[in-house]
């Protein structure tokens, strides 16, 4: 039998990898995405090869990730129950598409992962593997009962790397879990678990890696220049670059001022609730500026009609949904809508905040002739507005004259 295997490096994919060897007497290839974890892949493969996998493949795919996935899903200005940008949930399916692509390759019976049976991440995982190659058996070794009962807890895995020479970092836990990529970092578990912890106390300033405390970034502001073609950011301060070139850029001017901190309680697709916290600098920036380029170039039914999708099309994301057919509904509408989504919005970053410092387009809605509160004449009758008010009223009219006609004498 043949595996390919999700891989981070970290404990438990270190020890799924060795038990998955041993109790399926498989070969297994050891798969990381490089979507942004930038220093977590140094070593990353001799620790693989000495954990048990027959090789290690790591692909560079962080390109992809910005342009195939970020990008779609910020042009349908997609965030999760009104605060998260969905950062895990959007590498998901591209880690399950390309662990298809390799399994394919490579001839292999099963694809595997090391998502545990309380999260997101079995679901997006396995739904992914469900649209793109149904033919290919997962295994979700903490869904697996023999699995939890030889791994209770951390120490009996500390044990097992150091009985069977794992080279894994057998310290003490960290009072907390983080994933990186790209996008975010998210923080969870351990202290983050009571939603009365204050995450943002001076105690906790070392945990976060992409942004500094508000309070410790710089007194004087910053501007920044968000240039869009169709949607998609192109451009930073006038110069043209790649998403991932943009999301890089952003990250790093957002994480500077303190930028797109978020401590937020979200409610599991498997139906928990659990409190986390992001660090999405570049994407908190791309999300306004995104917006404030639509307000000014988007019809405004078009918005209303695209707006009032944002929670379906989130949700998708979030539960594992993007390679299904009404996601992909959702993306040609989305596309649609962002034609004219075009022109140049400035932004001041300022000690956490993201404050609008002006936007313009070729393409602009905006007519300061029709808008304008000036007294000469422009395109606009102002008289027009007494039979607009006059049909809009017609209802609400009758509804009260006919509560009157009930009312006791």
């Amino acid at each position: 039998m043949k595996i390919i295997f999700a891989y981070s490096g970290g404990l438990d994919t270190s020890i799924i990898l060795r038990w998955l060897k041993e109790n399926y007497q498989a070969e297994v290839i050891a798969f990381c995405a490089d979507i942004g974890q930038e220093e977590e892949l140094t070593g990353l493969q001799e620790k693989a090869l000495r954990s048990g996998a027959s090789k290690c493949i790591i692909n560079d795919l962080r390109e992809e990730f910005a342009r195939d996935f970020i990008f779609p899903m910020f042009q349908a200005g997609a965030i999760y129950e009104g605060q998260y940008f969905l950062g895990t949930s959007i590498a998901r399916p591209l880690i399950a598409k390309r662990m298809v692509e390799i399994a394919r390759a490579e001839k292999a019976d099963a694809i595997a992962h090391g998502a545990t049976g309380k999260g997101n991440d079995q679901v997006r995982f396995e739904l992914a593997a469900a649209a793109l190659a149904p033919e290919l058996e997962v295994i979700a070794p903490w869904r697996d009962e023999r699995f939890r009962k030889q791994f209770p807890g951390r120490a009996e895995m500390i044990a097992f790397a150091q009985k069977n020479k794992i080279p894994v970092e057998a310290s003490a836990e960290k009072p907390y879990s983080m994933d990186r990529n790209l996008l975010h970092i998210s923080y969870e578990s351990g202290v983050l678990e009571d939603p009365w912890f204050d995450a943002s106390s001076p105690e906790m300033r070392s945990m976060y890696k992409l942004s500094v405390a508000p309070e410790d970034a710089p007194d004087e502001p910053e501007y920044v220049d968000l240039g869009f073609d169709a949607g998609d950011c192109a451009a930073v301060n006038g110069k043209k670059l790649s998403p991932l070139g943009v999301l890089q850029m952003l990250n790093k001017l957002g994480g500077k001022h303190g930028i797109g901190r978020v401590d937020i309680v979200e409610n599991r697709f498997v139906g928990m609730k659990s409190r986390g916290v992001y660090e999405t600098p570049g994407g908190a920036i791309l999300h306004l500026a995104h917006r404030q380029m639509e307000s000014l170039t988007m019809d405004r039914e078009v918005m209303h009609l695209r707006d009032s999708l944002i929670p379906k099309y989130s949700g998708l994301v979030y539960n594992g949904f993007w390679f299904s057919p009404e996601r992909e509904a959702l993306q040609a509408l989305v596309i649609e809508t962002q034609r004219d989504v075009t022109g140049v919005v400035r932004l001041k970053l300022y000690k956490g905040n993201i404050i609008v410092a002006g936007r313009k387009s070729p393409k602009s809605l905006y007519d300061p002739e029709i808008a304008t509160m000036e007294g000469h004449a422009s395109a606009y009758d102002q008289s027009d507005a007494t039979g607009f008010i006059r049909f809009n009223a017609l209802r609400l009219k009758l509804r009260a004259a006919l509560r009157r006609s009930r009312s006791p004498v």
